[in-house]
């Protein structure tokens, strides 16, 4: 096999996992949405009631003092961690998403910083965006340096 029908393999294969992640994003985004809708307010209270009674029939204090007996403090220990896991989790998850749309916006501004001049005489002025963690570490220029005399003068007046 040639390397230019390799090359048309390989750009057709990326083709198909780009449709198949647009499918199943928008299947994501359809799940959500019908799931969100099915939890109505009398749906969410029936739930709890057979939660509720679920757990109370199940007794769960006689099985804990079979299983080793867990006191109430310890519950509350578990149940803290637990949520304090789940936080973890949640700002990592987070962490990840904004690094790579942070990824997806350099790599976006660096292709639209190569595009080429057109032919027909219009000059394309492009402007390479800086990621926010370099706008943090450069110092603004109106506070490094000294205002102008007529705003210091506004200022002035305006206190």
């Amino acid at each position: 096999m040639s390397f230019d029908k390799l090359i048309v393999k390989v750009r057709q294969a990326e083709n198909a996992v780009e449709a198949h992640e647009r499918k199943v994003s928008a299947d994501v985004r359809q799940l959500k949405s019908s799931w969100l809708a099915a939890w109505t307010p009398g749906r969410i209270v029936i739930a709890g009631l057979a939660a509720g009674f679920l757990v109370g029939h199940a007794r769960p204090r006689r099985a804990i003092e079979r299983l080793g007996g867990l006191g109430g403090t310890r519950w509350i220990q578990l149940a803290g961690m637990a949520s304090s896991m789940f936080a973890s989790l949640q700002s990592t998850v987070a962490a990840t998403k904004a690094n790579d749309a942070a990824d997806v916006a350099t790599a976006s501004a660096q292709t639209d910083a190569q595009l080429p001049d057109s032919d027909d005489g219009i000059e394309v002025d492009v402007e390479v965006a800086t990621p926010p963690s370099d706008r943090r570490r450069r110092p603004d220029p109106t506070w490094t340096t000294p205002p102008p005399p007529a705003e210091a003068a506004t200022e002035l007046s305006e206190h």
